[in-house]
Formats: structure tokens, C-alpha cells, sequence
């Protein structure tokens, strides 16, 4: 395995696409990010040298279909495109796989840590090292998807302002979902705020006690609540109850 090589590899594949496109850009950063985040967690947790770099590899990897959605449709909505299935067909179908790395020691392993990293829940995965993974990645995906909602712009992530979003209020199937530790479906959100509390009840699929550790060093969920300025008063009475919650749960 050459990491080197992988990602020298992944920013010519990079050269398909328009690098100047905000979203774009995002997804680049947001790349690299769960590449080091994958790192990080798999050294935290004391794996072998090969399973961090195995990590980091898929890291690189999970969301390369979503370049290809951004280019077909501008949106990361699930509904224009199952990201995640489009970029196994793409590096295991297509055969890509072996321009990011040469052996094919570990094509189960990234195979189904990269199918099932944006999945609602995970279940049915056979074998403790293709698990381990793939938990792995669920995990490094989260944090970094924490760096993009506190450094990324409120517009480009809700499609409104951070004082738009925040006179809107979280419709009660929502609020039901979070206030039952439980993951939000994206077919229950309709306001932008039921995006951005679907965005905080990602700490509920939490896998690894490292994660958290990371989660609570960095204080995710309370500048991730703190971000919005909530000028709804019943909108502002829902975070404050989400806060708790999340908190605790942490």
C-alpha cells in the first residue's frame, strides 16, 4: 500500500472536474479531512501500521462518487444520486480501484467500508476487520464533517443564511427523532433547521470511544449549536433541549 501514490493518483482524478467550484473545493478539504481524522482514530485506537494507512486509503476514497454528482446535478442531495454505491461502481466495476492501489490485498475491505459509510444505520457486515472499518470511516466522516459546518459557509451547506435558518423551527418529527437518540431520516427534514438538527444527531452513530474523546476535545456540539443565531423564539427553546441531549450523550 502506497499512500503516496493514492493520492498523488486521487488529484489526477481531480483534474475531471472544476477545482474552482465552491462545492467542489468543499469536497476536496472534506476528503483529506476524513483522511486524517481515519488516522487519527486508528492510531488512538492502536491498530497495526497497515490498518492505519488502510484507514487513511479509504479515507481518500469514500466520497469519490460524490464529484460526479456534484457535476451531474450541483447538489449532495441523496435523491439525485446514492454517492456511495456510484463510487463502488466507479473504483470496483470500472476497474478504477487499481489506479489508487496496486494490490488488490484489501478490495473487500475498502469495497464495503465505502458501500455502506453513508448508510442510516450499519448492520450486516460479516467479518471483524471489514467491520472494523467500516465503523472506522462512519466515525472519521462525522468529525470531519463537523470542521465543514463550523468553517464552511451556512449558505453553501443549508442553501440559506445562518439567521435564515435560524428563524426557522425543527418540525416535531424531527425533534421526536433527536429527542430519542436517534439518527434523522432525510426524507422527515423539511426546514433548514431540520437539516442542521439533522446534522447534530450524527453524534448518536458515534462508534468509537476515541470519537467522542475527539468530539468532546474539540467541543463539535457546542460550537456546532452556537454557529446558528436562533431568532425564532420556540426555534431557540428547541436547541437549548437539543443541547442538553447532545451533551450529555457525549
Amino acid at each position: 500500500m502506497d499512500l503516496n501514490y493514492a493520492r498523488q493518483s486521487f488529484e489526477e482524478y481531480l483534474k475531471r472536474y472544476n477545482r474552482e467550484d465552491e462545492k467542489v473545493r468543499l469536497k476536496i478539504v472534506h476528503t483529506y479531512g476524513v483522511m486524517e481524522y481515519a488516522g487519527q482514530i486508528a492510531e488512538r485506537l492502536g491498530l497495526s501500521g497497515e490498518d492505519r494507512e488502510l484507514a487513511q486509503l479509504v479515507g481518500l476514497l469514500h466520497d469519490i462518487g460524490r464529484f460526479e454528482q456534484l457535476k451531474r446535478f450541483d447538489s449532495f442531495e441523496p435523491e439525485t444520486m446514492n454517492h456511495a454505491r456510484f463510487g463502488v461502481e466507479l473504483l470496483f466495476g470500472e476497474g478504477m480501484i487499481r489506479e489508487f492501489v496496486r494490490e488488490d490485498t484489501w478490495d473487500g475491505i475498502i469495497r464495503t467500508a465505502i458501500a455502506r459509510h453513508s448508510d442510516f444505520m450499519l448492520s450486516g457486515v460479516s467479518g471483524d476487520r471489514e467491520l472494523l472499518h467500516a465503523k472506522l470511516i462512519r466515525d472519521a466522516d462525522k468529525l470531519d464533517n463537523c470542521r465543514v459546518k463550523l468553517e464552511d459557509s451556512v449558505e453553501i451547506l443549508l442553501g440559506a443564511s445562518a439567521e435564515e435558518a435560524g428563524g426557522m423551527p425543527v418540525t416535531p418529527e424531527v425533534m421526536e427523532q433527536f429527542s430519542k437518540r436517534r439518527s434523522i431520516r432525510s426524507e422527515t427534514r423539511k426546514t433548514r433547521m431540520d437539516y442542521w438538527v439533522s446534522y447534530l444527531a450524527y453524534f448518536f452513530d458515534i462508534n468509537f470511544d476515541v470519537s467522542r474523546d475527539i468530539i468532546r476535545e474539540q467541543r463539535f456540539a457546542e460550537r456546532m449549536i452556537d454557529r446558528i443565531p436562533y431568532s425564532n423564539p420556540q426555534t431557540a427553546e428547541q436547541m437549548k433541549v437539543i443541547k442538553e441531549i447532545l451533551v450529555s450523550w457525549i
